[in-house]
């Protein structure tokens, strides 16, 4: 940033200003003075020069007029009629609509624009200087002549009392010099930036980034303040007032000048006794001060984020809708611009075809990134860094970053890709002289230079008088950006204020002004004068001229003035001179050529005159030539014309070409739509396929999979596109089509298609699938994933994994005392699992031992498979007793808390056969509740002795159980108060009676229900209470609730061997009855094969091996195997019987 001063203006008779105010739409200038001064001026640019404007036209007076010369109409509210008081401050809400005007003895009024009283209030006790609006409208700040800051809402409310941290520490009476809340109308420089700004009299300030902010920005100007204000968009605090020198006595005024977070930028110093106000400009570009009778204003050289590589201007901007800055990439060759968006950046560096972002990486913590960016925007690498980025520079290969502490140098890489036209056009120069002068701009604008090289004092033949020439010597005030020329070291350029100077060898040439709006290609004088000399003269004489003047750019301008004209001869001897081997040989290709136009037209060629080239070869009939000259650069559009425009046959592979280079220039700027249609004619599958997936259009590409033949090289990254996106079949068509079924199968291992995957294994004869499985399993086991793994060896039917690992859940989850009706559902899903297992070897050895006369022996074989199988044979026979130990825990708490006691305890001791899966501490301490509960202490008594006699126990607990049971049997003889046999034997006539799973008691009667899964029982008047009429209907043919009788339409001969099974759990064939009919009743009543007896079991498959019903052999083979696709969700269906249990 650079700030000079660049014009004045004298209000008439002297009158002293007050305060200054810049209108930010219109440019109007008020200012306020003593006497009632309010004076109206405006500024404007008034010459007739197309050339000059912005800030280096010069500007006049077009508007100077005092209050007497308005003719608005003046509102009655709006006017200051309280003689006991006066108007101390008024502020106009962010969108114009409200004002607020605050008076010195506490009263505040709000009002409308159109002058209506919308509210007013008086503040007792507090003498009001200054009042502010926050940008959302909600709040009002109020400035107390104190130094105090309060919060009120928009209709009057008092808040809170704002902190003002930058106070600390200081001594003595302060006042608010000025409060100013940035609206954030121009956008923010980073988000979350402080943009509220409050400054006292002594010079301590403070920036916030909203009205409570606990870590304010605190600044010490060491210098009396009286006016604040922020620029347009919020990116410069100006602080006005008065410095006192530190070797003199005298004050004088300065302007101070501070970015959103405390950096100090520039310090401006302004004449006159005392400075009172301060205003910027709407652009931003020039400020406005208010200093005794006269309006100072300076001009502004803001630090632009902006650079220019390859042919591109890429400058930044801020947006009011957006928090990140925008980036425009500007190509001023095609008149293309790409935008993309760039949070919290700090500056923009360029060289050769690339640039330099730098931003911040992250609000939360100090680190940077560098972003390596090509001519339109695309991102190529990138680097963090830990310094700040304040200073940035590159080079072809390096990028230099510094901090006020630190450097950072990063050498980049990068891929560059050369058009055939770049090729031809590249040229290799050396430069010469020394490269060893530092020029440096100190933060007054100062340019010196400096000459690194070592000379030794001997050298200095001048002694004490030191030559015209002398770096040393050299100084310019007012500067604020310089560039030296890449192939002169003793030539530069410099902006001084309004005007660009041009040196050579330290002596200045006249100062030019721009004569372009944007772009400027400046010449400097000896290049006009030697253009202008071989234009009027001639090209021996401006030979003459360049000779006592040498540049390798003099020569280069003979050199095309020599080849316009055909002299090849003086062209080659310039080239020569400026050393550029590419003009040396397209001088001997020219000397190779017999055709005077043919020479031309590569001359026009030469010097980009492309479409006169053309002409000229399209009149010769070398229609071949001009396609090369536009396939050269790169227009292959127009290829496309002159093809299709041509007499004559077209080249088919040329007109692909061309059609395929269009498509890639759409497919580079994103234009997938239009480059799809140009790959169609040119046939290019390939980048066909990749339109389609940006495109999202997997119709099309699925379209192609079936176009391309087999095998074809493009299919495995169309099937790689597929997955990708989740499109499972897509892909394995793909992969399959071109004879790559592994990666099929990886591609369904990946999307979690197991049941594909298996399938594709089988059918291919592949052998990884259990290797895979493992693998995988392996993995999510890592990741503590073990559901998802249950559920892969689940979809895999490996359901003897998924029960094990299911079984380790459920004992983990018991290890951690997790809720019991949750660990009891993981133990019936475990025990669900090993049911599917049981079914699958039953189902495997049926299919082995189909066709073979020792079918008859398929269980046995099944078992014995189990057995070989199963390295834990303990869960896979109780499956279900993990599941039965909850059942009963939680139907014995259940039962006490509803008061049956009896049961209750009776309940409790049965949990007694359980101790190896649920603690022993809960089982006694339950069994001791339910027995004191029963006044069974007798019971109680025992279950104390087990739980004092555990060694789990730690000593403290072990003493509150002897506490406790203290406690209780010195009021209580530990006897059983019934006479009931709590230890009543379960043991029947034909051994261990099964265990109701409602009552938790011993069956008694002959008739019972039992669950067609578990084959767990309960009492038929017990489990009815738990079972709808539609549930009922679902197992029997009726049911008469009144009578609560069921009744099966089926065979009673067959009925007793039914009650046998479900006394003993065994079943047998029935002398007589059809082996068909077996099977049908069996099933019917829910009953599996693997039920028969062994004495049984040989008679019945060879009764089967009699059987001709193959329509029914294949029902019955269908059902089973539709009967292992059961899956974990479809098992939480049943759990309404579950909890029967």
């Amino acid at each position: 940033m650079f700030i000079y001063l660049s014009k004045k203006i004298a209000i008439p008779n002297n009158i002293c200003l007050k305060c200054v105010s810049w209108n930010k739409d219109q440019g109007f200038i008020a200012c306020g003075g003593d006497d009632g001064l309010l004076r109206v001026l405006k500024l404007e640019t008034q010459t007739d020069d197309a050339k000059l404007k912005g800030l280096a036209a010069p500007s006049n007076l077009s508007m100077n007029q005092t209050l007497e010369g308005h003719s608005g109409a003046w509102y009655e509210e709006m006017i200051n009629n309280r003689n006991k008081s006066v108007v101390r401050s008024m502020s106009w809400n962010a969108d114009g609509q409200k004002i607020c005007i605050v008076y010195e003895d506490g009263a505040v009024i709000v009002g409308s624009v159109d002058g209506n009283r919308i509210w007013g209030k008086e503040l007792k006790g507090n003498q009001l200087a200054h009042v502010a609006w926050s940008p959302d409208s909600k709040i009002l700040l109020f400035g107390m002549a104190n130094g105090e800051v309060q919060i009120y809402d928009n209709q009057g409310n008092f808040i809170m009392k704002m902190t003002i941290s930058c106070l600390t520490n200081a001594t003595g009476a302060v006042s608010i010099a000025g409060i100013h809340w940035y609206a954030g109308t121009g956008g923010y420089v980073e988000p979350d930036c402080p943009c509220l700004a409050i400054c006292f009299d002594n010079g301590r300030c403070q920036i916030m980034r909203y009205e409570n902010d606990e870590n304010p920005v605190c600044i010490d100007t060491l210098m009396n303040v009286v006016s604040i204000q922020w620029n347009h968009c919020g990116s410069v605090l100006a602080v006005a007032g008065s410095l006192r020198a530190s070797n003199l006595e005298k004050e004088f005024n300065v302007v101070q000048f501070y970015t959103p977070f405390g950096e100090h930028l520039r310090t401006l110093k302004v004449p006159g006794k005392q400075m009172t106000g301060v205003a910027w400009e709407g652009g931003g570009l020039r400020i406005g001060l208010a200093v005794d009778s006269y309006i100072y204003f300076a001009n502004i050289r803001p630090d632009y984020k902006w650079g220019y590589c390859c042919s591109t201007v890429v400058y930044a901007y801020t947006k009011p809708e957006r928090q990140e800055y925008c980036v425009v990439f500007w190509d001023t060759k095609n008149n293309e611009k790409f935008v993309k968006y760039v949070k919290s950046l700090m500056s923009i560096t360029t060289s050769g075809d690339f640039c330099i972002l730098a931003s911040k990486a992250d609000d939360t913590q100090p680190q940077y990134v560098l972003i390596l960016c090509n001519s339109i925007g695309t991102p190529l690498d990138s680097k963090y860094i830990d310094i700040d980025p304040l200073f940035v520079t590159m080079t072809k290969t390096h990028v230099i970053a510094a901090s006020k502490e630190a450097f950072y140098l990063w050498q980049y890489r990068v891929a560059k890709k050369l058009t055939a036209l770049e090729i031809n056009q590249v040229t290799r120069t050396k430069k010469e002289g020394r490269e060893s002068r530092l020029a440096i701009i100190d933060i007054a604008g100062v340019l010196t230079l400096l000459d690194l090289d070592v000379r030794a004092s001997t050298d200095d033949s001048a002694g004490n008088q030191a030559s015209a020439g002398d770096p040393s010597k050299f100084e310019r005030k007012d500067v604020w950006d310089m560039k030296w020329a890449n192939d002169n070291p003793d030539l530069f350029a410099m902006m001084e204020k309004t005007r660009m100077y041009v040196f050579r060898n330290l002596d200045p040439e006249d100062p030019e002004r721009p004569n372009k709006d944007n772009l400027i290609n400046f010449e400097i004088r000896s290049l006009r004068d030697s253009r202008a000399l071989i234009e009027k003269v001639g090209i021996e004489d401006a030979s003459q001229f360049i000779e006592d003047n040498p540049h390798p750019r003099l020569w280069r301008l003979l050199a095309e003035a020599a080849l316009q004209k055909l002299d090849l001869k003086t062209a080659e001897q310039a080239f020569v001179r400026c050393k550029d081997y590419q003009g040396i040989e397209f001088v001997k290709r020219l000397g190779n050529l017999q055709s005077e136009p043919m020479k031309q037209a590569e001359v026009a060629a030469y010097f980009s005159s492309f479409e006169e080239a053309e002409r000229m070869y399209l009149d010769m009939d070398r229609r071949d030539l001009a396609i090369s000259l536009r396939i050269k650069l790169g227009d292959w559009f127009r290829v496309l014309q002159l093809l299709k425009t041509g007499s004559g046959d077209c080249d088919d592979t040329l007109l692909e070409q061309a059609y395929n280079a269009v498509g890639d220039y759409f497919a580079d700027r994103q234009k997938w739509v239009n480059a799809v249609q140009y790959y169609l004619q040119g046939c290019n599958q390939e980048r066909l396929a990749e339109c389609y997936y940006m495109l999202e259009d997997y119709d099309g590409l699925e379209n192609l999979t079936a176009v391309l033949p087999e095998n074809h090289k493009l299919l495995p990254e169309i099937g790689q596109m597929f997955a990708t996106v989740g499109m499972c079949e897509q892909a394995v068509n793909a992969y399959l089509k071109c004879n790559q079924p592994k990666a099929a199968v990886d591609t369904c291992v990946h999307l979690n298609q197991w049941n594909k995957a298996v399938e594709l294994t089988r059918t291919h004869n592949m052998k990884e699938i259990k290797s895979l499985l493992s693998k995988y399993a392996s993995h999510l086991l890592e990741k503590n994933k073990t559901l998802e793994a249950v559920e892969l060896y689940r979809k895999a039917h490996h359901f003897l994994d998924a029960a094990k690992l299911m079984f380790k859940i459920a004992n983990q989850e018991a290890e951690r005392r997790t809720r019991p009706l949750r660990v009891k559902k993981l133990y019936v899903l475990a025990a669900h699992l090993v049911e599917n297992y049981h079914e699958q070897v039953k189902t495997s050895q049926q299919s082995k031992a189909k066709g073979k006369k020792s079918e008859a022996t398929f269980a046995l074989a099944g078992l014995l498979e189990e057995d070989a199988t199963s390295s834990d044979n303990r869960f896979v026979d109780n499956a279900w007793r993990g599941a039965e130990a909850y059942h009963f825990f939680l139907l014995a708490q259940r039962q006490l808390y509803d008061g049956y006691m009896e049961n209750a305890i009776r309940t409790a001791l049965h949990l007694r056969e359980y101790e190896d899966i649920i603690p022993v501490v809960e089982i006694y301490s339950l069994l001791a509740i339910c027995a004191t509960s029963n006044r069974a202490f007798g019971t109680c008594s025992q279950a104390f002795i087990k739980l004092e006699s555990l060694e789990s126990l730690d000593p403290e607990q072990r003493q509150l159980y002897e506490d406790l049971a203290l406690e209780i049997f010195t009021k209580h003889t530990p006897k059983d108060s019934r006479a009931v046999e709590l230890d009543r034997s379960s043991e029947g006539p034909e051994g261990k009676l099964p265990t109701c799973i409602v009552t938790g008691l011993p069956i008694q009667e002959y008739q019972f229900w039992m669950c067609s899964v578990c084959k767990h029982c309960a009492v038929e008047q017990e489990i009815r209470k738990y079972s709808s009429k539609e549930a009922i209907l679902e197992l029997c043919d009726d049911f008469s609730p009144s009578e609560m009788e069921y009744y099966f339409d089926r065979n009673p001969r067959f009925f007793c061997y039914i009650l046998n099974f479900y006394l003993t759990g065994k079943i047998h064939l029935v002398d007589g009855l059809c082996i068909v009919s077996f099977i049908q009743e069996i099933e019917y009543w829910g009953i599996k094969e693997r039920h028969l007896d062994l004495c049984c079991s040989n008679k019945f498959h060879e009764l089967m091996e009699l059987a001709k019903d193959k329509c029914w052999d294949q029902r019955s083979d269908e059902l089973q195997l539709q009967s292992l696709d059961s899956s974990i969700e479809e098992l939480s269906v049943s759990e309404d019987n579950l909890e029967m249990f």
